[in-house]
């Protein structure tokens, strides 16, 4: 997916005009009757939905967010139209993983916070259509850790919204849009299993036997409850045995993979331009990724579903360049985590895959720090002597094979030639790597 010279003075192009078209609308916006507003805010929510990570930082400023409070606290903007331009905003900032803290820190957070409250307190008068609609525009929105007083309310909204089973393609966006709020969540954050777990299970359980969330909704829906696990280990059993996330996610990834591949045989492929399949790929295996660092449930079967991401990395490897790194990113995860075994890292393939990424010519910058950061991972590991005899026997021949594998392959070479790569390495990505090559090497 990397673009050419030409190409990228293309996309400077196109982006400069998409910054000056919604510089021009949004100053509009204000002298506008309520109808010639909504008019203009549909134009921009076209905009909003062909930015990249750039053009979101450039222009949905701390100033942008107040501007809009000003305008509804001045009645030059209506409650409705600002919500309509604010869930589009925040609907295409969350399915892209953009991370922004500007309407966090705004005025216009603080107003969404107290309208939540408010709305909620009303008893027969409560508009549950505006309270849901005050909720998906400050999760999508917001990037911080949310108050408990807000997720108790925002959270069973949400999953009342999304517990519709069936509907027309509006209503499942109406699901869709829900569950993506809710995914926008902070991981970190603890919320009460009383205020979404019997519902969220039900969600993806129905989905399951019917098929009735649309692909980024069923996605959404996943990455809630696994942002949920990182701060709640006792909700694992439920996600392996009841409902196979693990098993769920790389169908999906292998599904989606298929389709991207048959539509670009179809039409020609534009280049450097994420189709929505691509980012749904993306989302999967951030959080599936999340799981592999967290997870301590190991067994026989995860051999098999590591083995299926390194097939899926040699599938996208040379189409879908992202895709392929985050692959690796899911591998490496792996590599850390202590209940994943290195019998069965090396059974799946992915030590032999991460060999042979290290011997090649057109390695960049990301891919040889996730190989460099794999390879510490393991030789830290297989150093650790075990106290249980059978254990420390196994061990050792595991060094001894995995020993024999990376000097068939040059892999202390290879190590040697990066040697002095690796302080560009920790000043890039902000993590210290060993300068000590031997830390990288399985010695018996």
């Amino acid at each position: 997916m990397s673009l050419s010279n030409d190409d990228n003075s293309k996309d400077e192009i196109l982006t400069a005009a998409r910054t000056e078209q919604f510089s021009k609308l949004f100053c509009e916006l204000e002298r506008c009757n309520e109808d010639e507003q909504m008019q203009k805010i549909e134009e921009i929510n076209k905009l909003v939905e062909k930015m990249n990570k750039e053009e979101f930082e450039s222009i949905f400023t701390e100033e942008l967010f107040n501007k809009i409070h000003q305008m509804i606290e001045e009645e030059k903007m209506s409650l409705e139209n600002a919500i309509l331009l604010l869930k589009h905003f925040g609907y295409n900032k969350a399915k892209k993983s953009f991370l922004d803290y500007a309407f966090s820190v705004s005025f216009l957070s603080d107003r969404f916070e107290k309208m939540l409250v408010d709305e909620d307190r009303k008893n027969e008068e409560k508009n549950e259509k505006l309270l849901a609609d005050i909720c998906e525009c400050y999760l999508l929105l917001c990037q911080k850790s949310i108050p408990d007083e807000l997720l108790s309310i925002a959270v069973p909204c949400l999953l009342k919204f999304a517990s519709k089973k069936k509907g027309n393609e509006e209503a499942q966006k109406e699901v869709e849009v829900a569950l993506l709020a809710l995914s926008n969540i902070v991981m970190w954050k603890i919320i009460e299993q009383k205020l979404y777990l019997k519902e969220i299970k039900e969600i993806i359980e129905y989905h399951q036997e019917h098929h009735n969330l649309t692909q980024l909704a069923y996605q959404s829906a996943w990455q809630f409850l696994i942002y949920r696990f990182i701060e709640d280990k006792s909700l694992e059993g439920m996600i392996v045995n009841e409902l196979h996330f693990v098993e769920e996610a790389r169908r999906k990834l292998e599904e989606l993979t298929r389709f991207i591949d048959r539509k670009k045989e179809k039409e020609e492929d534009k280049k450097g331009k994420d189709t929505k399949e691509e980012l749904i790929i993306l989302r999967w295996i951030q959080t599936l990724n999340r799981y592999f660092l967290d997870c301590t449930m190991w067994n026989e079967d995860f051999i098999e579903h590591l083995y299926g991401i390194v097939q899926l990395f040699r599938a996208a490897k040379d189409n879908h360049r992202e895709i392929g790194n985050e692959y690796l990113e899911t591998l490496r995860f792996a590599s850390i985590n202590r209940y994943m075994t290195i019998d069965g890292l090396l059974k799946s393939g992915a030590i032999n895959l991460f060999l042979e990424e290290m011997k090649q010519s057109t390695l960049d910058d990301d891919i040889t720090w996730s190989c460099l950061h794999f390879y510490l991972n393991i030789s830290e590991r297989l150093k650790e002597k075990k106290k249980n005899e059978m254990e420390e026997a196994e061990r050792k021949v595991l060094k001894r094979k995995i020993f024999e594998r990376m000097e068939e392959d040059g892999f202390e070479d290879e190590i040697a030639s990066l040697y002095g790569f690796m302080s560009f390495q920790n000043e890039k990505h902000l993590e210290g790597f060993s300068l000590n090559i031997s830390d990288y090497f399985v010695n018996v």
